[in-house]
């Protein structure tokens, strides 16, 4: 073997919390297998929370590296892609028969290509703005959609249509070019004003009065804020053109 080779290792703390992700959406897949759906929504959000902190932590103890961005990528596909296809599919499109797959294969399909087109164009992207909806988000979106329902007392088989489309609508959303604002032109470092901390501290206090409810409403409203931009983006264009030089 190569001494070299033998002497590489991998970083532990950031790959800590990569593991604890794939292990919070392996947990969803066994949960909604035993028909527990809330608690495989919740282990959703708690892999989406973990996978947001392993980045940030290899990037604040200087720790990143390309072991890291693949198992990162891989795990992602377990949490984001493959876990909430199957908590949708068991808990409504079950009894749908071929459409009922097909809308949860074109979910697990849409994440697929979502992350390797994420991984590839990297480097070249406007780091500003997302192109298609981040698998993270409609991860949530599914499984936002799940908890807030089972939570008020809603079946699967009741709502299984507004959950087919909400599926297909994530899976497309993914793999389209809707700009998505990604947040990383943020300077945590800076000094805000105090406004900007209290209106965090309401945000938590929002969400804490009823995590179901505000998760998926947020989450929805992000995954809908994409369409919002591209249509403005529009007539703004539409504008510049009509407009005389």
């Amino acid at each position: 073997m190569n001494p070299e080779l033998r002497r590489r290792g991998i970083y532990l703390l950031p790959n800590l919390f990569t593991t604890a992700a794939l292990f919070a959406g392996f947990y969803a897949i066994v949960q909604a297998m035993n028909l527990h759906f809330e608690q495989a929504a919740v282990a959703i959000f708690v892999a989406m929370v973990l996978d947001g902190l392993d980045g940030r932590v290899a990037r604040m103890t200087r720790t990143q590296s390309a072991f890291g961005a693949e198992y990162d990528s891989l795990s992602d596909m377990v949490s984001f892609g493959a876990a909430p296809a199957l908590v949708i599919y068991e808990w409504a499109l079950k009894g749908m028969g071929k459409l009922g797959w097909i809308a949860a294969f074109i979910y697990c399909a849409g994440a697929a290509l979502r992350l390797a087109r994420f991984n590839t164009n990297i480097d070249v992207v406007d780091k500003r703005y997302f192109q298609g909806l981040p698998s993270p988000a409609a991860a949530a979106l599914v499984a936002g959609l799940v908890w807030v329902l089972q939570d008020n007392g809603w079946h699967g088989e009741d709502v299984r249509w507004y959950a087919c489309g909400l599926t297909i609508f994530a899976g497309v959303t993914m793999v389209s070019n809707v700009r998505y604002y990604s947040g990383k032109d943020i300077n945590l470092r800076r000094s805000v004003p105090f406004i900007v901390v209290a209106g965090i501290a309401l945000g938590f206090a929002l969400v804490s009065s009823y995590p179901p409810g505000v998760l998926f409403g947020l989450f929805l409203c992000y995954a809908l804020s994409g369409y919002v931009l591209a249509v403005a983006g529009w007539f703004k264009g539409r504008r510049n053109l009509a407009r005389p030089d």
